[in-house]
This record gives structure tokens, C-alpha cells and sequence, in this order.
């Protein structure tokens, strides 16, 4: 029994002495979104999207110009001419159509490949942010609950924001 008590004081003693684990968390959202760098993509990338959806507006009023003029002038030409008329627009409708949706694919594309770089250049920043900074670990807090709770003391976000936007700021 003294054996017994003996072994688990020990165990004890060497266990308080472990080295303290210094564990934060961050709000992957809040940092990824309050990223200059990724605010600066956002805007830049809208200019583009916003000039597409002219430019897909601007064919859409075009074909529906000529449709109302092939109305008018359907009624006084021959039904074989009419059809093949009309097939000619449906035919260019369609190819307009499809071009239209392989640009928005491809900005949908491009729009997503700069975003999943973002977020990789966010992660590697918060690993070093934590070697740096003596951290074991750093947890992601997000919707789906990966931190269900944590202190607001160790609650990093705002730091982590601050000093990812002036390693970004020292970039520019």
C-alpha cells in the first residue's frame, strides 16, 4: 500500500510539472473575410462579374431585337423561308446561350481557384503565426462547431486578422 501511495504521488508530481500547452482558437470565417487581400479580390473579381452580366444582358436585348423583327417580317414570307429563318435564330440563340455559360463557368472557376488559394495562404500564415507565437495549438472555430466553446481570452481572431492584413500591407 505505502508502495502504491509512494508511485502515485510520483506520477503526480512529474504530471504538474508538464509544460503548460498554450491553446487558442480562431473564427475561420471572421479571418478569411476581414482578409485585405481577399476584400481586395472580391472587388476586383465583382468588376468582372458585374461587366459579364452586361455583356450577357446586352446579347440577351440583342437576340430579343431580332426575334420581334422576325415577327414582323415572318408574317410576309413564305413558310419555308420563316422556318429556316427561325431555326437560324433559335440556332444562334442556343450558341449564344452556350458560350455564355462555358464564360460564367470559367470566372466561376477562376473566382473559386483565387479563394481556395486564399484560404491556403491563411492557413500557412496562422501555422507560423503559432510556431512564432509558442502555440500547441490553434483551433478553427466554425459552424460546424469544431470549437463549440472556448474562452474569450483565448479567442485570437482579431489578432490573427491584425497581423495577417500587415504581413499582406508589408507585400503590397
Amino acid at each position: 500500500m505505502k508502495k502504491l501511495l509512494v508511485a502515485l504521488s510520483l506520477v503526480l508530481t512529474l504530471g504538474s510539472c508538464q509544460e503548460q500547452q498554450k491553446i487558442a482558437y480562431i473564427d475561420n470565417a471572421k479571418v478569411v473575410n476581414e482578409f485585405e487581400k481577399k476584400v481586395n479580390f472580391e472587388k476586383k473579381f465583382q468588376v468582372k462579374v458585374d461587366a459579364f452580366n452586361k455583356k450577357a444582358d446586352s446579347l440577351d436585348k440583342a437576340i430579343q431585337i431580332e426575334a420581334q423583327l422576325f415577327q414582323a417580317k415572318a408574317q410576309k414570307m413564305s413558310q419555308k423561308n420563316a422556318e429556316t429563318e427561325y431555326q437560324a435564330l433559335l440556332q444562334k440563340k442556343q450558341m449564344q446561350d452556350y458560350q455564355l455559360k462555358a464564360e460564367e463557368q470559367s470566372i466561376q472557376g477562376e473566382g473559386q481557384k483565387q479563394i481556395d488559394t486564399l484560404i491556403k495562404e491563411v492557413k500557412a500564415f496562422v501555422k507560423d503565426y503559432g510556431k512564432k507565437n509558442g502555440y500547441t495549438y490553434i483551433l478553427g472555430a466554425n459552424d460546424a462547431g469544431s470549437v463549440m466553446y472556448g474562452t474569450e481570452a483565448n479567442d485570437i481572431t482579431q489578432t490573427i486578422v491584425d497581423a495577417l492584413n500587415a504581413d499582406f500591407k508589408s507585400e503590397e
